[in-house]
C-alpha cells in the first residue's frame, strides 16, 4: 500500500491577481492563512483552477515556492504539474519538487490525445524525475484523453504513482478502478457535485473548487462521512447542490474568481484567454451567493 498523501478535503486553490494582472501574493497569503483555519486537509496550486496554462515557467516556481514556505508544513502543498509535452512535464515536476511541493497532481496530455501506451510512458518519465508522489488528473472533458482501467495495470506498477484524481464523471468506471486497484492507488474525487458517491466506493476525499469559497464545510463533508457520520455529510453535500452548479456556469475558474469578488476577497481577474462572465451569468451568481448568505 502506497503512502496516501492527505484524506478530507484539497481545495484547489485560485491563483489572485492584482490590478496589472500580476500574481498578487499578499491576498496569496490571506487566502492560504484562511484554508488553513478552515480545516483543509490539502491545498493543491498551480492547478487548473490556479490558471496554471497561463503561468510563465517563472511564475509557476516562484508561486509553489511561496506556497510551501508559507504553509511550511502544516498541510501538504500538491503543485500541478502537467502538460502536453513530456519533456516540458519533466521540467515542471524538477521545478516543483525544488520549490518545495509534497506531491505532484499531473492531467493526462492534452490536445495530442496519445494513446494508453503513450500516457504510460508519460507518466513514467515524468515519474522518473522527481521522487515526489505523484496524482494523475484525469478529466478527459478538458483534454480529450480518458486513462481507462485496465492502463492502471501497468501504472500502479510506477512507484511513487500514488492517486488518481478521477473526473471524469463515468461511476462505471471508477469503480472499476476502485475494486482492481484501489489496495494500490488512491482516488480523488474531481468534482463537487459527486463527493459523498465518490467516498463511498472509497475515495480518500475531494480536490474541489467549492472550498476557495466554503473551505470549513467541503472539510465536514468529508471527515464527517469518514467519521461514520453519512447524513450530516449527506446534509452538506445536498446544500450546496444550488453553489456547486453556479460554480460550473461557465468555465472554470471564471465563476468561483468571480464570486469570490462578489464577496469582496479582491482575487483579480482571470488571463486571458478566460476573460469576466456576461452580465446575466454574473448577475445569476450573485443572487445564488446571496441565497448562501456569501455575499458582505
Amino acid at each position: 500500500m502506497k503512502t496516501t498523501i492527505f484524506r478530507g478535503s484539497g481545495t484547489a486553490l485560485i491563483t489572485p491577481m492584482d490590478e496589472n494582472g500580476d500574481i498578487y501574493y499578499e491576498k496569496l497569503e490571506e487566502l492560504l492563512e484562511e484554508q488553513i483555519a478552515e480545516g483543509t486537509d490539502a491545498v493543491i496550486v498551480a492547478g487548473t483552477t490556479g490558471e496554471s496554462a497561463c503561468l510563465t515557467a517563472d511564475e509557476h516556481s516562484r508561486l509553489i515556492r511561496f506556497c510551501s514556505k508559507t504553509v511550511h508544513g502544516r498541510i501538504p502543498v500538491i503543485a500541478g504539474a502537467g502538460s502536453n509535452c513530456t519533456a516540458h512535464a519533466q521540467e515542471l515536476c524538477e521545478s516543483a519538487e525544488k520549490a518545495g511541493a509534497d506531491a505532484l497532481l499531473l492531467v493526462t496530455p492534452y490536445y495530442n490525445k496519445c494513446s494508453q501506451e503513450g500516457l504510460v510512458r508519460h507518466y513514467a518519465a515524468c515519474a522518473g524525475r522527481t521522487t515526489l508522489p505523484l496524482i494523475l488528473y484525469n478529466v478527459p472533458s478538458r483534454t480529450g484523453v480518458n486513462i481507462q482501467p485496465s492502463t492502471y495495470e501497468k501504472l500502479v506498477e510506477i512507484p511513487n504513482i500514488a492517486a488518481v484524481k478521477e473526473a471524469s464523471g463515468d461511476f462505471t468506471q471508477i469503480s472499476r478502478i476502485a475494486a482492481q486497484y484501489g489496495d494500490r492507488l488512491d482516488i480523488y474525487c474531481g468534482n463537487d457535485d459527486q463527493i459523498i458517491p465518490m467516498l463511498s466506493i472509497g475515495a480518500k476525499g475531494v480536490i474541489s473548487v467549492l472550498s476557495n469559497i466554503c473551505p470549513a464545510d467541503v472539510h465536514r463533508i468529508c471527515a464527517s462521512y469518514q467519521a461514520g457520520n453519512q447524513k450530516e455529510s449527506k446534509r452538506l453535500q445536498l446544500i450546496y447542490e444550488k453553489l456547486i452548479a453556479a460554480l460550473f456556469s461557465d468555465v472554470n475558474p471564471i465563476p468561483v474568481k468571480t464570486a469570490m469578488n462578489l464577496m469582496g476577497k479582491q482575487v483579480g481577474p482571470c488571463r486571458l484567454p478566460l476573460c469576466e462572465m456576461e452580465d446575466g451569468a454574473r448577475e445569476a451568481l450573485r443572487r445564488c451567493l446571496a441565497e448562501y448568505h456569501l455575499l458582505p
